[in-house]
């Protein structure tokens, strides 16, 4: 087709070809159906040659949309030999879910790494260009793999195009895009001259006004006359002969390209009489545009489409694609069919294609013959759909079956699985006594698995959105009621989200003896979140550290989001900054690629507080403010109580400590949002230090009875204690108090030690001990230098000037010049990382990694590799 007013199109899409090599580059291109994408993609293929780059091309098929990854087999067929060279995990992964060979199955995060990897590889010796039509249609596992690879290859000689229908949602939507409108009406009338240059001035006319701007309508109408576009295609269709149009029919109904299929499921060779329709090779049948197949089946009655299934059925062998085509076959029940619908939905889940096994089942339930065997179909796809994040999908199923009759087990999964989004932070869904007693009542009917499911829910919510002291209490009634060993690592982490301080004792006992077990990566997961809720930092920090490295092979991105964002809490509550960043980094990163908000929210609500302890106040009341309207959004607390510890902490280190006081203590306060049962405990120590120099000691020394009465034995909250106790108490107490501080076990938590020890060096020289001052402030200023707590290293420094000591100014932070993202490459090449390594560690290509190294060594005056680890310590 000739393209007409497509030019600063066309020119966009070539600087972006241009400019591979150089770099890498996305777009989608949408439009209307015959806007010219197609044509579009078409000139591109042309201008860019054999020797310039080579092209990997896909095609969605609305038939294939249920076959997991059948348009990444389309677009990798010409790498599959080079699987080979992908890292063990990687190959595995990408090899079972393109049906290649048989194994556990593959999270979609590790098949992109490898198609990332595989991409990179293959591009190191000529540029690549994908090419992806009607991406709309593309299967929902293609589309996640293309997004996640969309996003990272910006450093690769790759581009990649894509082209969907305006109004279809995609997974690629946030892609650059770039909009083919309708013809501006002179290029309309030009490009309908070309096509038809004879046609009467009144047929010109009613074109012109019916085809408004579409350039397939415009070229194809001529020929119509009068008929719309789509009953001009299936006009052209009725013109030929019978057995082309059944042979068609089949190749337009069909799941695959194949020739051989569409030949004998119609029993003869008829389409050469359709060659303006089909593009036909000796193995292959394709359709020259998607509104031919489209007007095809349109055309078709509904007998014949049946009967077009049923051929297709008889002649294949693969189960799951026969299937299918018998349940489009049947018009009524037929358990047989929706047995075989349910083991394809099995072999889809196996091979990674959640969204294909929830439509399988979708399918199995239409045709079951029972209204139990229908729910039970239907309420395994919604939890399917939980699990890939489908919100829209589970409403809609849940919707469904409410109308049916429910068993006791199956009226708790409808009450269950809503709560499985944002755990169950959003309005409306179960409370989490509720959720208790479905718990307990499904424990007492024998399913103590799906009661430990939702029992777990229940924890979570307690510590997103609180109960209030009756639910807990009810809770956790319940939970000593189950059948499960309280030493369980599930019963310890329950323990923990619900009751953090009544059973605290217990809960650190039970986490610091199973520090030492080896255990599943999902469970040491949950177990630094459970960590976290006791005050334990160090064993926090201890567990979500040792979960990554499975959940990274795995890539179950999900659950690492949640790791690195206890990992970030934990490392920023101890002072250890370099470690906090990368993680709150990271986790703010894979949190928004897995769409979990509320730890997007957390995040960056750490990256704030971070913010402030290395004395940048704007930049924390930045990342505060959006994590705030994250937390508000959701009634996230523990976002919104890091919040307020972030400003209060910025406050602070500006010396305006009324504000500090007015932000910490909305974290002790029940009717605000931002107060949060565990969390509050551990801010004690910045609002006793807020409170002394502004006369509001008496409001702390209240919570510091409250709290001291607490029979939990959290390392967190009885530091901050014995720190408010110090700074709280009288001139002849205070000494002993802070004497008494310092000798408490404080390994692994260096912040705390300097904190007290300026503290205690700020008091000795207000009562002129300035001689016994110096050497603690010294030592809390080397602390904070070494941490990188700028503000507070200020503090120490001025007071060190007070007593006459001359302390030289920090030398600049070089290490503020890396962005976090950065950090964390430099400091995992610093360990002895390959670019491979750090790439797999982190979901990158190795060449993204390479460019960031780049990036790095000016930043921290370096040249080499091997002088990482030097620069590094030395800056930090």
């Amino acid at each position: 087709m000739v393209l007409f007013g497509r030019e600063l199109e066309q020119k966009r899409l070539a600087e972006l070809v241009d400019g591979i090599g150089e770099r890498g580059g996305t777009v989608l291109v949408r439009g209307e159906p015959g806007a010219g994408k197609s044509a579009l993609v078409a000139t591109v293929r042309r201008q860019l040659g054999p020797s310039r780059t080579r092209i990997l091309a896909a095609t969605g098929a609305e038939p294939e949309q249920h076959l997991p990854f059948a348009g990444l087999n389309q677009l990798l067929y010409p790498l599959r030999a080079a699987t080979t060279a992908l890292p063990a995990s990687q190959r595995t992964a990408l090899r079972t879910a393109l049906g290649l060979a048989d194994g556990p199955p593959p999270e979609p995060y590790l098949v992109g790494l490898a198609v990332l990897n595989l991409l990179g590889d293959a591009a190191a010796a000529t540029p690549l260009v994908l090419l992806l039509e009607d991406v709309h249609w593309l299967d929902r596992a293609t589309q996640d793999v293309l997004a996640f690879v969309a996003r990272r290859v910006e450093s690769e000689p790759v581009v990649l195009i894509a082209t969907a229908r305006t109004g279809e949602p995609t997974r690629l939507d946030e892609l650059p895009s770039l909009t083919l409108e309708p013809l501006p009406a002179p290029d309309a009338e030009e490009l309908l001259d070309h096509v038809a240059p004879d046609l009467a001035p009144e047929a010109r006319a009613r074109i012109l006004a019916e085809a408004a701007g579409n350039p397939l309508a415009l070229t194809e109408l001529p020929a119509a006359r009068t008929r719309p576009l789509d009953q001009a295609f299936a006009a052209r269709v009725a013109d030929l002969p019978e057995d082309t149009r059944t042979s068609l029919l089949i190749a337009a109904l069909n799941d695959s390209t194949s020739l051989a299929e569409t030949v004998r499921a119609a029993g003869t060779d008829s389409l050469g009489p359709a060659a303006a329709f089909v593009e036909v090779t000796a193995t292959t049948v394709v359709f020259r545009h998607a509104l031919t197949r489209a007007a095809v089946v349109r055309a078709a009655t509904p007998a014949a489409r049946r009967a077009a299934h049923h051929a297709l059925a008889a002649t294949l062998t693969e189960p799951g694609r026969r299937a299918w085509h018998r349940a489009a076959a049947t018009t009524g029940t037929d358990e047989t069919v929706a047995a075989e619908l349910e083991a394809a939905a099995g072999e889809a889940r196996r091979r990674g294609g959640v969204a294909a096994a929830i439509s399988a089942l979708e399918e199995a339930a239409r045709l079951s013959d029972t209204d139990r065997r229908r729910v039970d179909r239907l309420l395994r796809a919604a939890d399917l759909a939980v699990e890939s994040g489908r919100r829209d999908v589970v409403d809609r199923l849940l919707h469904e079956v409410s109308t049916m009759e429910l068993s006791p087990r199956q009226r708790a999964l409808v009450t269950w699985l809503p709560t499985g989004f944002d755990d169950g932070v959003r309005e409306g869904g179960a409370g989490a006594a509720e959720l208790a007693t479905l718990a307990g009542s499904v424990a007492r009917d024998g399913d103590l698995d799906l009661a430990m499911r939702i029992f777990w829910s229940t924890a979570m919510r307690c510590f997103w959105v609180e109960p209030g002291a009756a639910a807990r209490e009810r809770i956790t009634a319940i939970a000593d009621e189950l059948p499960v060993d309280p030493a369980d690592p599930r019963m310890v982490a329950i323990a923990a989200y619900v009751t953090p301080l009544s059973r605290g004792a217990e809960v650190v006992t039970a986490l610091r003896e199973l520090a030492d077990r080896t255990l599943d990566p999902t469970v040491v997961r949950f177990l630094g979140s459970a960590a976290l809720q006791v005050g334990a930092f160090d064993l926090a920090a201890r567990f979500s550290l040792a979960a990554q490295p499975a959940l990274r092979a795995e890539g179950r991105l999900g659950l690492l989001s949640r790791a690195l964002a206890v990992q970030a809490w934990s490392h920023a509550r101890l002072g250890d900054l370099a470690a906090a960043l990368p993680a709150a980094e990271e986790a703010g990163r894979l949190a928004h690629e897995t769409r979990q908000p509320y730890l997007i929210g957390l995040a960056r609500a750490v990256q704030a507080e971070i913010a402030a302890l290395r004395g940048d106040p704007e930049q924390a009341e930045k990342l505060a403010a959006e994590a705030e309207r994250v937390g508000l959004a959701a009634g996230a607390r523990p976002v919104l109580a890091t919040v307020q510890l972030a400003r209060g902490l910025a406050a602070l280190g500006a010396g305006r400590h009324a504000d500090a006081v007015a932000a910490l203590l909305r974290v002790f306060d029940p009717a605000d949002p931002a107060y949060q049962l565990a969390l509050r405990c551990y801010v004690l120590a910045e609002l006793a230090e807020a409170a002394v120099h502004c006369d509001r000691a008496d409001v702390v020394r209240t919570l510091v009875a409250e709290l001291d009465q607490a029979p939990t034995t959290s390392p967190a909250l009885h530091h901050g204690l014995r720190y408010a106790r110090a700074v709280l108490a009288s001139d002849d107490e205070a000494e002993d108090l802070f004497r008494f501080a310092l000798r408490a076990d404080l390994t692994g938590w260096p912040l705390e030690r300097g904190r007290l020890q300026l503290a205690f060096g700020e008091w000795l020289r207000r009562r002129r001990r300035a001689a016994e001052s110096r050497p603690v402030l010294r030592a809390a200023r080397e602390t904070f230098d070494a941490l990188g707590v700028t503000a507070w290293s200020e503090r120490a420094a001025r007071e060190l000037r007070a007593t006459g000591e001359a302390t030289p100014d920090r030398e600049p932070d070089a290490l503020g010049d890396l962005t976090a993202h950065e950090l964390n490459i430099a400091q995992l090449a610093a360990e002895g990382l390959t670019n491979r390594e750090i790439g797999q560690r982190l979901y990158l290509s190795h060449r993204t990694v390479s460019t960031h190294l780049h990036r790095i060594f000016p930043k921290l005056g370096i040249s080499a590799r091997g002088e990482l680890g030097a620069a590094l310590r030395a800056e930090g």
